[in-house]
């Protein structure tokens, strides 16, 4: 578990109502129990289905428990009354495990908006076997909903009765029979079980599945040598949900992390599911640079995402670089994310064109955060981006670069990181420079551009160019939405105090050549 949380409850990620029409649109259906879960509720399309019965299946540590305990947490937070029966680990040891992400459910059983149902094995004692029935339980989890009036029923696991019990005809019956107790009784009930496989019998038993309302599998699948977590509504009784699998992380401690445990645990990324409805704003920001601003027709509008795309050395570093600097020197926040170097090999090549970083970072005007794209997966990175501008606020920020990112991912898993990117930085106004590396000095762009390229608002090209007896830069601007701008492609040198935007150059064939496509 790696990944950081946050100061402030501000709004998810993802909203939580919009139909799968897109047309924004609240759910007329059934009513709902939010999870809290950052991204669960926006595929469930608002939560829990109320009074009705959920079922939360996966492989051995796909995240079963933690999401239940998760949901629990929140809803006791919110100061509703809950009751947690547990069938397999004992309800101290699932306490003690979850206690470390800030989740403190013995604080809150002591306080009685908690109860606790221990109905876990004696390893000290037979495993039964022959006719079975969970009356006792069915009664001690009765008088425990009645005595806190409690809504909210969390059942972990399952599958601890199917490996104490030999009758499993009996013992499915019995597990009936609880749902429909729970069910006169109001409660809308939450149960874990057990699936052998990630593909394949949705259930070890034949029977979890079909006993549950709602079902949601969750996956943990081998991609590219790292393990990525997916959650899936399998199935809905009675109501719309978001179809397909959502990725999901599990987030805990690092800096931002919270002693109430918000925002720590399970976060679901439905990245695909960003919508486009952020408005849009004609404030412009200076870049740093004179003749760039002139190029771009006064400056970058406040709230673009534009890429800079060129081969290794060409200057993408260095413009992001003055972007920030310039920001800084204005009294702006700017916020440089590095997957290629370290942040002091950063502050040493800025402090040879002049920017004193160190003296910034000091200031709380710069924050650099350097790491190398195998930490974590994309959904980890998209994570761990969002929380950095909620924790800092930027006007600025910087991602070099996006090439990096690319390395870690799919195709498809890419691009759908590159929305939830874009989406949000549009979302929180900030103007965005990232970098893309392109595999040859001319030519084709390569993927990133081809992914990248429709996503951004302005794209900056450049290239080393063959002049005479010597190789010279080039800098276009090729794309800029919403603004006109100098389409020529111009000098671009580069000195110890920096970069400079020289005359037009004449002929540029294979500088054109390598626009993304």
């Amino acid at each position: 578990m790696s990944d950081e949380s946050a100061d402030t409850h501000d709004p998810p990620l993802f909203e939580a109502a919009a139909d799968d029409a897109g047309d924004g649109e609240l759910s007329p259906g059934l009513p709902r129990l939010p999870t809290g879960v950052e991204g669960l509720d926006h595929i469930l399309m608002g939560g829990l289905v109320k009074g009705r019965t959920t079922m939360a299946l996966g492989t051995s540590g796909s995240g079963k428990t933690l999401l239940s305990s998760q949901i629990l947490w929140n809803a006791v937070q919110r100061g509703e009354p809950a009751v947690l029966v547990t069938f397999e680990e004992q309800a101290m040891d699932l306490i003690r495990n979850v206690q470390t992400l800030g989740w403190d459910l013995g604080a809150a059983a002591k306080t009685g908006i908690l109860q606790l149902v221990d109905a876990s094995p004696d390893p000290h004692t037979l495993t039964p076997t022959g006719a079975y029935d969970l009356s006792g339980i069915i009664l001690q989890v009765q008088a425990a909903v009645k005595e806190r009036g409690a809504k909210l029923v969390v059942l972990d696991s399952l599958g601890g009765l199917f490996t104490q019990f030999d009758d499993h005809g009996a013992l499915r019956r019995e597990i009936v029979r609880l749902r429909d107790t729970l069910r006169d009784l109001d409660c809308t009930t939450l149960m874990t079980a057990e699936r052998l496989r990630e593909m394949g019998a949705v259930s070890q038993h034949g029977v979890e599945d079909f006993v549950a309302d709602c079902v949601l599998i969750l996956r943990q699948t081998l991609a590219n040598e790292r393990i990525r977590r997916t959650v899936q509504v399998y199935k809905l009784r009675g109501d719309r949900h978001r179809h397909g699998e959502y990725p999901f992380i599990i987030a805990a401690g690092g800096e931002t992390a919270q002693p109430d445990g918000m925002h720590n645990g399970i976060v679901v990324m439905p990245l695909s599911a960003a919508r486009l409805s952020q408005e849009s704003i004609s404030q412009r920001l200076p870049f740093g640079n004179e003749a760039f601003d002139e190029m771009a027709g006064g400056g970058l509008f406040q709230d673009s995402v534009v890429l800079v795309s060129g081969p290794t050395g060409s200057g993408k570093t260095l413009l992001c670089s003055t972007f920030t600097a310039h920001g800084c020197e204005n009294g702006e926040r700017s916020l440089y994310l590095s997957y290629e170097e370290s942040r002091p090999q950063l502050g040493r090549n800025a402090t040879n064109w002049g920017y004193d970083f160190t003296r910034w970072e000091a200031d709380g005007l710069l924050k650099i955060r350097s790491e190398y794209p195998e930490n974590r997966g994309l959904e980890g990175h998209l994570y761990e981006i969002r929380r950095q501008i909620e924790l800092f606020r930027p006007t600025r920020i910087v991602i070099d670069s996006i090439s990096a990112l690319e390395r870690v991912s799919t195709a498809r898993t890419f691009r759908e990181f590159l929305i939830g990117l874009s989406s949000h930085l549009k979302r929180e106004r900030i103007c965005a420079l990232l970098t893309a590396t392109s595999p040859h000095t001319v030519g084709p762009g390569g993927q990133v551009g081809a992914h990248i390229s429709t996503l951004t608002d302005a794209i900056v090209l450049l290239r080393y160019l063959e002049q005479e007896h010597e190789i010279g830069r080039g800098l276009a601007i090729i794309k800029m939405r919403g603004s006109q701008h100098d389409k020529r492609v111009r000098q671009f040198f580069i000195d110890d105090s920096g970069f400079h935007i020289g005359e037009s150059v004449d002929d540029v064939a294979n500088l054109i050549g390598s626009i993304p496509a």
